[in-house]
Formats: structure tokens, sequence, C-alpha cells
């Protein structure tokens, strides 16, 4: 009798286990993102199926030709029903994602942060973050720089720690990375000044060789190096010398990524309760701490400890990328830098 009961109890706890699971929903959630970001990211889907067991996230990350990977997934039916973007990939797409416009406060986020992720009148993806161009500086080499510097203090810094020791600024064939000389000293201009870097006061890319222009600013061989907040955590942890930040002495673009929704998924409400987590003040603050963002939630720019990170996003002008923003990238590499 003892033995008929037993069975019954663990044939009652297998089938009550079994329900359990089923009315688990699962959502597909994809990103790009270093490790710095992808540790960020498992610690909030943790965080997130604790305080909701009913749900699954299946996290895809992609670390490298994420929106060709993404591309795939819409053309094969099996998109993301959330999906990590930026604003320069949100318009090809945007037929295909959710508008989000009242899912949020809009108030609560910097507005430049959602007319960069809006299309068309309408929001396609919650702001996390805002980036644009800045310098990191080998203080051991220059010293401190002012941050009302000119562009024409700019060339002669250049030209003053271009020696045989060290280049004074970075260089990459890419009309992305032309762009604040562009907008600030005018299209033929810019492009010009731009392009007689290379070889001369900037490295071209047989003197980078195997290397990275990241890692030969790591090793003290390059005194100005152009990037944005995303490379803070790496250089702040692996460089041996003292790091200054300053604003490019110019016009940039400021660009946004953020959390969006598959028009497709079969689980919006699903999705819009993460997005919302993903979007809080809470989650925008551990990737903030981390030094990896400047966030798009106003109330947390007060985190920044190094001034010239938002002084970076005041001076700049939003970027409203259109569809064929990529394809206008690549025909102006091919036509300069080939």
């Amino acid at each position: 009798m003892l033995k008929k009961l037993a069975i019954i109890l663990v044939a009652l706890f297998l089938c009550c286990s079994c329900s359990k699971k089923n009315l688990q929903e699962e959502i597909t959630f994809s990103s790009w993102g270093s490790v710095t970001e992808t540790a960020i990211i498992n610690k909030l889907i943790k965080e997130y199926e604790k305080e909701n067991p009913n749900i699954k996230i299946n996290f895809i990350h992609v670390p490298q030709n994420y929106f060709q990977k993404i591309h795939l997934l819409f053309a094969s039916s099996q998109a993301p029903d959330v999906i990590f973007i930026n604003n320069l990939y949100l318009p090809v797409y945007a037929g295909k994602l959710e508008p989000l416009d009242n899912i949020i406060n809009k108030e609560e986020f910097h507005n430049k942060s959602i007319s960069a992720l809006s299309y068309q009148g309408h929001l396609y993806a919650i702001p996390r973050d805002l980036s644009c161009f800045m310098f990191f500086y080998n203080k051991d080499i220059t010293g401190s720089i002012n941050s009302d510097w000119t562009i024409n203090d700019f060339k002669k810094a250049v030209r003053k720690y271009t020696d045989k020791n060290h280049w004074g600024v970075s260089y990459e064939r890419d009309i992305f990375k032309a762009e604040p000389y562009i907008l600030t000293m005018g299209e033929k201009e810019g492009l010009e000044f731009y392009k007689s870097l290379e070889g001369v006061y900037a490295p071209n890319p047989s003197d980078v060789g195997s290397s990275t222009l990241a890692q030969m600013f790591l090793d003290g061989k390059i005194a100005f190096y152009l990037s944005g907040r995303w490379l803070y955590p790496k250089i702040n942890e692996s460089a041996s010398f003292s790091i200054g930040f300053v604003t490019f002495p110019g016009t940039v673009y400021a660009d946004s990524s953020g959390w969006a929704i598959s028009k497709s998924s079969k689980h919006k409400n699903e999705a819009i309760k993460f997005v919302q987590f993903l979007s809080s003040e809470k989650s925008e603050e551990y990737f903030t701490e981390t030094g990896l963002i400047v966030p798009a939630r106003k109330n947390l720019l007060q985190k920044i400890k190094e001034k010239a990170f938002v002084d970076a996003i005041t001076n700049s002008v939003t970027r409203n990328a259109g569809k064929d923003y990529n394809k206008k990238r690549d025909f102006y590499n091919k036509k300069f830098f080939n």
C-alpha cells in the first residue's frame, strides 16, 4: 500500500513539474557585446527570470557580423522577440519593428536618444545609451589638454607629438571615422585633412599590422585615439599610463542604441515587459557603473565621473540615419579609401 502511495506521489510531482514547465513562456533576445557587456546582460537576464519565473530568456549573443545575422533571421521568419539595435540600422528594419511610443515616459530620456531611435514619427527602440566620438589621450606624452581647444590646437598637437616613438593620432580608412573632421571643417577640407594624416601623423594599415589601433594606443605608440565610451572599460583597465579624455575640437554626431521588439513576435506582452526592465533606471545604472555607456536616461548622466563624455554629447548633433546610410558609407569608403 505504501509503495503504491509513493508511486502516486512521484507521478503527481512529475506531472505538476511538467505542467509548470509547459506554462513557461520563452522569448528570444539578441545582442552584440564585449565580455563586459555580455556579463551585465547575463546578470540582468538572471535577475529578470528570478522575478518572472514564468518567463525564460533565450539570449542570442552575436559578437561579430551582428546585422548580417539579424538580416538572415528576419529573412527566415526567425527574428528574435527583442533585438538590441542602433540608429544606423534601425531605419532598415523599422517596418519590421513594433512602434514603442507609448511604453515609456520619453521625458525621462535624453531628447537626442529619442530622436536618433525614431523613424518617420515613431520610436522603434527604447534608448539604452548615447555615444559619440571623442579623444582618449596619453597624458604621459601630451600632458593635460584643455577642454576648450580648437581644431587648430589639435593640428599643432598632432604635429608636435608625432616623432620616431609615437604617432600623433589614430586613423582608419573609413568615412565613419572621418565624419567629425568633415562636420567641423567642411566636406572637402575635412576629408583632405583627414586623409593627409595617414602615414605622416597617423599609422597606416601596414604600420598597424597584426595589432589593432586600440592596442597601439595601450602600448603608448599613439598620442590621441579617436573612440567612444564603449572602449573605456578596456582602456581604463589595461593602460599603464595616465589617460586623459577630451572632446573632439569641433562637431560630432550623437548616435544611440536600444531595445526593439519584432513586429512578428508571438510574445508581444512578454517582450514589452522585458524591454521595460532592460530600459529601467536600475538596469541602465548597471551599464553606466561599468563605464561602458553614457546613459540615455537624463538623471543618470550625473553618474559619469569623466565630464568630457557628457560634454561630448552636449556638443554633438543628432544623427538621423536613413535607410541608405550604410550603402552610402560603403560607397564613400570605396570612393575615397580603396
